[in-house]
């Protein structure tokens, strides 16, 4: 096990060597009402790492755990993705992740297990050549829902632009 950590240890130090990495990601905190009811504190936690190959093309990782400290609902989450920016100039860069997104769902009766592929949008404000504000929007492509309890599928395919499918976060690039 020792010699595992090393290795991964030395890859980080070798891949970081470059100065093509970026870490960030972003983090949820809300206070949820319920009329006649407990208040919740729900949290989201979207660590993120990726290397950079050269100016147009990425690849990186986005982990996610969400839940909340009244026992209910959780979920983690994994998504791998490729990133492709087409426009670049000093101030901002945009960009598309094409990926696989994963997410398990468990607590308070809860079994379910999703699944997405597809493409966000997404837009970098370079805040400084080692700091960006990044922004994705909207997603393209195909999902579906597994109610492992029911034993039931729900499949969906298209283009979703709500206010749900807004993130932000921050990226420190080595």
């Amino acid at each position: 096990m020792k010699k595992f950590f090393v290795i991964m240890a030395m890859a980080v130090m070798a891949v970081s060597a470059n100065a093509q990495v970026f870490v960030g990601g972003g983090v949820g905190l809300a206070s949820i009402s319920h009329d006649g009811g407990d208040d919740v504190t729900a949290f989201k936690l979207l660590p993120e790492v990726g290397y950079n190959f050269n100016q147009d093309w990425a690849a990186g990782v986005k982990f996610g755990w969400m839940g909340s400290n009244k026992g209910g609902e959780k979920s983690f989450s994994i998504n791998p993705y490729a990133r492709y920016t087409f426009v670049h100039t000093d101030l901002v860069n945009v960009f598309i992740d094409g990926g696989v997104a994963f997410e398990h769902e468990y607590g308070k009766g809860r079994d379910n297990d999703n699944i997405e592929v597809g493409f966000r949008p997404g837009v970098a404000l370079n805040l400084s050549k080692n700091l960006s504000f990044v922004s994705h929007f909207g997603f393209l492509g195909w999902r579906q829902e597994k109610d492992n309890n029911l034993k039931t599928k729900v499949n969906a395919w298209g283009v979703n632009l709500d206010g749900n499918q807004l993130e932000f976060g921050l990226y420190l690039n080595f």
